[in-house]
């Protein structure tokens, strides 16, 4: 067995070992007639609890799903309107952001590159663990329609796709912008740079990619943003209702019913 591989059978085997202990929040002032949304808590590696924006369309299911990873800052906003019509949808806020930073507040800058040295001690191995269990919560949901799920976000949809196999869809706008972070700290630390790169092999979306067995679309590679954002939103909102079986819904010009 390769190191990256032990690596990451060790965060599995981790998580496997605490349980998830969901509780889920009804929220009336983000629901509707088409949709109930809840806030939920779900207890990952640490153990440490993280926060989710849950929203489950009215119906009868099962129903396209969607997992949202969370971008790089301290707040992730609920799902968009358009996209909580047609799907089943979960965005997760890792350890550290805005409902889930208590004990633990995260920096930014300064996130990227907490505990970077080693891969043990660097904050993405828990912070992929949180998104491995939101995963896992969605995916196990009884109104989820197992043949129809898509995780999005950066490169952290990428390996929770690589992560948990179950998913028919991955849409990764691409790295997270952490490397000025990064640099700025290799300017200071500059002994650490080998081991830098060490911990950051482990985390490379291109090695865990053999392991994605979705169908995969990743921005600036299998698509070329043309920084028109109405054409961009269009697209993107297309090429991922197509994976799901659901009618492209473009933001811009959607009237709220």
């Amino acid at each position: 067995m390769t190191e990256f591989d032990a690596y990451w059978q060790a965060v599995d085997a981790e998580l496997a070992e605490v349980p998830a202990s969901p509780v889920l929040t009804p929220v009336p002032a983000r629901s509707t007639v088409d949709f109930t949304a809840y806030d939920v808590r779900l207890t990952s590696i640490g153990p440490y609890r993280i926060f989710g924006y849950l929203s489950v369309p009215t119906g009868r299911g099962p129903f396209p799903a969607v997992l949202e990873t969370p971008r790089y800052g301290s707040v992730n906003q609920p799902p968009h309107y358009r996209d909580r019509l047609r799907y089943l949808t979960f965005t997760v806020m890792h350890r550290g952001q805005r409902l889930a930073d208590e004990p633990f507040q995260a920096a930014y800058p300064g996130l990227a590159t907490l505990g970077i040295e080693n891969p043990l001690s660097f904050v993405y191995r828990g912070i992929v663990a949180d998104c491995l269990r939101g995963a896992e919560f969605l995916l196990n949901r009884p109104e989820t329609d197992p043949a129809r799920v898509a995780v999005t976000g950066d490169d952290l949809a990428l390996l929770t796709a690589a992560r948990r196999p179950r998913f028919t869809a991955v849409r990764s706008s691409g790295p997270p912008e952490v490397e000025p972070e990064i640099a700025d700290h290799l300017r200071l630390h500059p002994d650490q740079a080998e081991r830098i790169r060490h911990t950051r092999s482990f985390f490379d979306p291109d090695r865990h990619a053999g392991s994605i067995t979705a169908y995969v679309l990743r921005v600036g590679r299998d698509y070329r943003l043309t920084h028109r954002d109405a054409v961009d939103d269009a697209a993107l909102d297309s090429w991922l209702a197509g994976q799901l079986g659901v009618t492209p819904m473009p933001k811009f010009g959607l009237v709220p019913r």
